[in-house]
């Protein structure tokens, strides 16, 4: 799993009070209807519960146990506003997609369920605001909507958008939204175009902190970009509002403050590990970014509940960039021929023809996967360890590929290239490992769904590293580039141009596999994860004109520090 660096972050800034937590709960909704991937759950705060993070500060509970009192009382306060608005009135809407962009709408899906139930009242609507809300919240809900059909009133007589809605904001704002949900209609690859290039007209002669927030909703697009790093924007553009909702904005910051710290306790476990294992030691050449690591985890599998699977994915997710490092800069290739032989037989006693370097590398690997098998037989019956044996092989055969191309002055097709980039980015032996903690089996049913549903993040990740990350970790290994070998292929192209097209692409085929699979074998916390992976991906990624990567940096203090 290639990785990214955090150059001069600065851990002394005030933290921003805002954050969020994540449904987790499993398949469908209540009454029947469509199943969605927002699903209920309760946190469980403080009073026990403390095995998944055995060394955490001892001296927090009283403040947690504060924090869960203003949780509780914020949570009875919003609950009241769902009977202040008829079902199908656009408040209503408002208010879903306010808890929705704030990152605290897990807490009440049985009122959005409702409130998705009526959103056909408004969807008829000639209102672009109306129209465009109900119809994202919809299609977030599982319902099966046509945007084709359903914004076609909104057309002129070309087929475009008619000028006559260019000047409404927050039409326009929802209808850039809900072009983001995008599955291959050509009304909303208009509705991104027409949005985007309206909104941005406007600019200079809005109120600033409106202009401030769509520039933000233009740079950080609503659901292809982290929500738990945009929800704390949305919330201080709620409270530069004249109008305030201050029982959502208490729910927002309590929510936060009990993330954080948990994370922070998260954090102190992982580093803990990390520095006992002597990795960094041992392999002085390997990265030791283990913040960076836990990034991962915590973004894609949120709820106070996983916390356990969060630091065991961590740790996965580790091993995976030290083995990338030892493939990339350390071995030979007649070790990595040894180090690939020992994986294959996953067995202890395949250390003793290993050099001393990777003797500790492989038990730590070795143990850390039996122990999810072991996990995920205890809690959900499931017997994993042969497909994460397999997976843990796959990885070791893609790098193989890697290194021999490398040591041969190969040059692969750019297509090959990408086949083998999608197993060596990590992710599909990530989401094997999650796959099997969060109760799910390889079936004949669900293989072909899942696939898609792996494969489009690691597509995504594999294309925004490629497209200038090499530069990243200031490595001196050479494992070749998408963006490289197109150029070889096509030399007066634009590789970028045509890797961004490629990556929204898969965004497409992701929204299809969570969105129009209203049945779905997979757990709305798995396809959760999926998405916000891919989510993940720019801001692992997104460097500036000085090669740092400005997101990540913030988003790390405002989650961690």
């Amino acid at each position: 799993m290639a990785a990214a660096q955090i150059t001069s972050l600065s851990f002394s800034a005030q933290p921003i009070m805002f954050h969020s937590s994540l449904p987790v709960a499993g398949n469908g909704g209540p009454r029947g209807r469509p199943n969605a991937f927002f699903c209920p759950w309760a946190p469980v705060i403080c009073h026990g519960r403390r095995e998944a993070t055995p060394h955490a500060l001892s001296d927090d509970c009283d403040f947690q146990d504060l924090l869960s009192v203003q949780h509780q009382e914020a949570l009875t306060s919003v609950q009241a506003l769902f009977l202040q608005h008829p079902k199908s009135s656009r408040g209503m809407m408002t208010i879903v997609d306010h808890l929705k962009h704030l990152c605290i709408d897990q807490y009440f899906q049985d009122e959005i369920g409702n409130v998705v139930d009526s959103c056909m009242d408004l969807i008829r609507s000639d209102n672009l605001l109306d129209v465009t809300l109900s119809m994202r919240l919809m299609r977030e809900g599982g319902y099966h909507v046509s945007a084709d059909g359903v914004l076609q009133k909104f057309a002129n007589g070309n087929g475009d958008f008619s000028l006559a809605h260019s000047q409404d904001i927050r039409g326009l704002l929802s209808l850039h939204d809900v072009s983001q949900l995008n599955m291959g209609e050509a009304s909303l690859y208009k509705a991104k175009e027409y949005s985007r290039k309206h909104l941005r007209s406007t600019l200079n002669y809005l109120e600033p902190n409106l202009a401030r927030y769509v520039k933000q909703s233009l740079d950080h697009p609503y659901h292809v970009s982290l929500m738990q790093f945009k929800a704390r924007h949305h919330l201080s553009y709620l409270q530069s509002l004249p109008t305030r909702n201050t029982a959502i904005e208490k729910l927002a910051v309590a929510e936060f403050q009990i993330n954080k710290l948990q994370h922070q306790r998260e954090m102190q476990e992982v580093n803990r590990w990390w520095m006992d294992l002597g990795l960094a030691k041992e392999i002085p050449a390997a990265r030791d970014q283990v913040v960076k690591w836990y990034m991962w985890p915590m973004t894609i599998l949120e709820g106070y509940s996983f916390s356990k699977y969060r630091i065991a994915i961590t740790k996965i997710i580790s091993m995976v960039y030290i083995v990338d490092d030892i493939f990339d800069l350390v071995a030979t290739q007649e070790e990595l021929s040894l180090f690939n032989e020992a994986i294959i037989m996953w067995n202890l006693e395949a250390v003793d023809s290993l050099p001393s370097y990777m003797i500790s590398c492989y038990k730590a690997l070795y143990n850390i996967t039996n122990d999810i098998a072991d996990m995920s037989m205890k809690e959900h019956g499931l017997n994993s360890i042969n497909h994460l044996k397999k997976a843990w092989a796959t990885l070791f055969d893609g790098f193989m590929i890697e290194a021999k191309w490398l040591s041969g002055n190969h040059v692969p097709a750019r297509e090959d290239y990408l086949r083998n980039g999608i197993i060596t980015s990590g992710a599909p032996l990530l989401f094997m490992h999650l796959l099997f903690m969060l109760g799910h089996d390889i079936t004949e049913e669900n293989n072909d769904h899942m696939s898609r549903i792996i494969s489009c993040p690691a597509k995504i990740m594999r294309l925004w590293d490629d497209m200038g990350s090499a530069k990243d970790e200031a490595q001196e290994g050479l494992d070749g580039s998408y963006k490289e070998l197109y150029l070889k292929e096509s030399p007066h192209g634009d590789a970028e141009e045509h890797m961004l097209e490629m990556i929204a692409g898969e965004w497409e085929g992701l929204n299809r596999e969570c969105f129009s699979r209203t049945r779905s074998s997979l757990s709305p916390t798995f396809i959760r994860a999926s998405l916000n992976f891919a989510r993940m991906v720019s801001v692992m990624y997104g460097y500036d004109h000085e090669h740092r990567l400005p997101v990540l940096e913030d988003y790390t203090r405002m989650l961690l520090f």
